[in-house]
């Protein structure tokens, strides 16, 4: 992440092509009460995950960066569409920023979750322009999930799912989740499968060596999460589901030979009894039903990569606001040497398609 800059005043803006729109599909947002429901419950001793501490008990304290920063993603108004126009941005998907409502009690996360997606719609609907909203959920309850995902798409006009990643260590793979890719597959909308800290589980020897976030963790935990869902044959039993997960698939692009190799190595030796035949390779399911989005990972090699391996069509540009982001980064990305399609299609095109914007 990059430092958060000291006021809301906006950079001198930069020149860009007027030849397509940028739309930034993963970008924070939340509530103020949120952000006041985790100081309280952070305060109450009721929060204890380890991840969410060194996360938000960083962003919620007293330092000017992380002051600015939870100033920054309750605002959804001038200074953020002034800080878009400085980039070229011209809309923004919001989406209820990491870990959302799934660190919360079921019981609290679930009003939480309606009442942030309220918020959002009046939000969207101030700049309908420039804002684009994703519902937020509570996996926590899987039928209310599903229920709010319906209530997202048909009244609120939301454009996807945001899920962030593990909920208190659980995995969407588990069958019990199952009605949450239910009810996105039968609207065609996404989920955005966004990063979270690792779980308790895991998080120690990150956290230990400060490597938790968004310098390595943060994919680490989210790569497995994402592979978790194609190896228990979840595009199997979903085959039209679609899953949009930010910086460039969480490094999976670059493995999806050694997993295809691997993963029928165990499955012709029974070695474990989670992993079963699956009817195409998982790079198949990387290739049919995954979206990939630049966020964090403004780095032309690495974008080159990832367009040839899972096709250009399904990539796509994403800011990381208010976490990562700068003018120069959409400048940059902006002069990689592309064709003027390919570059309509990365920043407009893929975005307009699969959200169905």
């Amino acid at each position: 992440m990059t430092d958060v800059q000291n006021t809301f005043e906006a950079p001198k803006t930069l020149a860009f092509s007027s030849d397509y729109k940028r739309i930034a599909v993963e970008e924070a947002w939340a509530p103020q009460q949120l952000l006041d429901l985790y100081r309280t419950e952070l305060a109450a001793g009721n929060i204890t995950d380890p991840g969410f501490k060194s996360l938000w008990g960083y962003y919620l304290g007293d330092s000017q960066r992380a002051s600015l920063l939870a100033e920054r993603i309750v605002e959804a108004g001038p200074n953020r569409i002034a800080a878009m126009d400085a980039a070229g941005v011209d809309v923004q998907i919001l989406s209820l920023t990491c870990p959302g409502v799934q660190i919360l009690k079921a019981d609290i996360a679930k009003p939480m979750a309606e009442d942030a997606n309220d918020i959002l719609k009046q939000t969207v609907e101030a700049n309908p322009d420039r804002f684009y909203g994703l519902t937020a959920i509570a996996p926590q309850d899987p039928e209310h999930a599903a229920q709010e995902i319906r209530r997202g798409h048909d009244k609120l006009g939301f454009k996807g799912v945001i899920i962030n990643s593990h909920t208190q260590g659980e995995y969407l793979d588990d069958k019990k989740f199952w009605p949450i890719f239910e009810a996105a597959e039968s609207l065609d909308t996404p989920i955005y499968l966004h990063p979270n800290t690792p779980s308790a589980q895991m998080i120690q020897p990150y956290v230990e060596a400060g490597l938790d976030g968004a310098i390595f963790g943060f994919s680490a935990e989210t790569g497995l999460h994402l592979l978790r869902i194609i190896t228990s044959g979840v595009f199997d039993r979903f085959p039209n589901l679609k899953i949009v997960v930010g910086h460039l698939g969480e490094a999976l692009p670059y493995w999806m030979w050694r997993i295809d190799f691997m993963h029928d190595t165990a499955v012709r030796t029974k070695r474990y009894d989670a992993i079963k035949p699956l009817k195409m390779r998982p790079s198949d399911y990387l290739k049919r039903n995954i979206w990939y989005t630049s966020s964090g990972m403004p780095w032309a090699p690495a974008l080159d990569f990832v367009r040839n391996v899972v096709g250009k069509e399904r990539v796509m540009f994403a800011w990381d606001y208010p976490y990562q982001w700068s003018p120069k980064e959409v400048a940059d990305t902006d002069a990689i040497a592309w064709p003027l399609v390919d570059k309509k299609e990365f920043f407009q095109g893929t975005a307009a398609q699969v959200f169905r914007l």
